[in-house]
């Protein structure tokens, strides 16, 4: 059981150096995943617009909103996994990103 400690405690440290890299990464997952249902609901509402209004709009609104998620919600995750002790975040890192796994194979 000491081992299986060490073992947590030794990768969790490590993925605590690595927090900032990690928490980035969480984020472009997330938009990668549901950044189509976001972008058809952008679509949607500028659908009315003419053609050379909607391509602009689309652009800027993909550019500034990936953008924003990225750097503005990259802090909140890494604030929230730097809560976690050295014996459950990399738990905690395993099952979010199965969690990503399985949400990315059934899309």
């Amino acid at each position: 059981m000491d081992q299986l400690l060490d073992v947590l405690s030794t990768v969790s440290r490590w993925c605590r150096g690595n927090l900032s890299e990690i928490a980035l990464a969480l984020v472009g997952c997330v938009l990668v995943l549901f950044g189509a249902q976001i972008k058809g609901f952008v679509e949607q509402k500028v659908g009315s617009l003419g053609g050379a209004l909607r391509v602009p709009m689309m652009a800027l609104a993909c550019t500034l909103g990936s953008g924003a998620a990225l750097i503005y919600a990259t802090p909140w995750v890494l604030k929230g996994l730097g809560q976690f002790n050295n014996y459950s975040l990399a738990p905690v890192l395993l099952v979010v990103l199965v969690l990503i796994g399985v949400v990315a194979d059934r899309k």
